[in-house]
């Protein structure tokens, strides 16, 4: 079966992928650059960027890291997922982002939203809040703000379409892993996966791939391998440390 690519996305160079183990680890292959990145406010405490912190080293080809939020060693497993008390299993349908994705359709831009994807940023509640923005984009300010918000979603839950000629607003994005941290809710959140890095599960389907997606990294999400927010609502900590010092985006 040939693998899915969603509409405005491109499949990473071939040595890039990420094999999740059968109860296990992510593995990580073609060693992409592994990240920490920081949801950052600005001075109305709006989310509004991503900054790097910490990079961390890729030494070998794989590397597996830590799906289980249990290492001793993170980002890297530990095989603490053995004995760990979580539910490894991977939920989330086969299907992409895209179907039953509802829709928000205005002057200029339709937003698409898979809700089931988020991943709880909250990129999306600047300004008007991006479900609001859609719907005045016939003026330049608020359509830019709508493609920003969503290009923003690191899940990829929301994309902005341009009504006139039916393509995605897509950021262009090179294949990256981010461990990204939430501090303004006292917590770690999920593996930002950019750049159309395939994602197969352990009988060898691989996801639609995307340029945005989120993986669990907590162990709790419902929605596995994809991150659904759990891990905003007991404070997950990863532990790694850092400060957001280097680019925005």
């Amino acid at each position: 079966m040939s693998t899915k690519i969603q509409k405005g996305s491109k499949q990473a160079a071939p040595k890039f992928r990420i094999d999740i183990a059968d109860g296990g680890p992510l593995m990580v292959h073609g060693q992409p650059p592994l990240v920490q990145k920081f949801i950052v406010p600005n001075d109305k405490g709006e989310m509004w960027w991503l900054q790097d912190g910490l990079t961390f080293k890729m030494a070998t080809d794989p590397v597996a890291l830590c799906r289980c939020g249990e290492s001793k060693n993170k980002p890297y497993c530990d095989g603490a997922h053995a004995t760990a008390q979580w539910d490894s299993r991977l939920t989330a349908p086969e299907t992409g982002v895209l179907e039953g994705a509802q829709e928000y359709e205005g002057p200029t831009l339709t937003l698409t939203d898979g809700e089931r994807y988020c991943a709880f940023a909250r990129f999306c509640d600047a300004g008007l809040r991006v479900w609001n923005e859609v719907g005045e984009s016939d003026s330049p300010e608020h359509r830019d703000m709508t493609i920003r918000e969503a290009n923003h979603c690191i899940a990829g839950r929301l994309s902005a379409w341009d009504n006139a000629s039916g393509e995605p607003h897509e950021p262009e994005l090179e294949p990256e892993l981010g461990l990204v941290e939430d501090p303004k809710i006292h917590a770690s959140a999920g593996l930002f996966v950019s750049g159309g890095i395939p994602i197969s599960r352990p009988d060898g389907f691989t996801y639609v791939v995307r340029n945005r997606a989120s993986l669990c990294r907590c162990g709790q999400s419902s929605n596995k391998p994809w991150c659904d927010g759990t891990h905003a609502s007991f404070h997950w900590q990863d532990g790694l440390g850092g400060a957001p010092t280097g680019k925005k985006w």
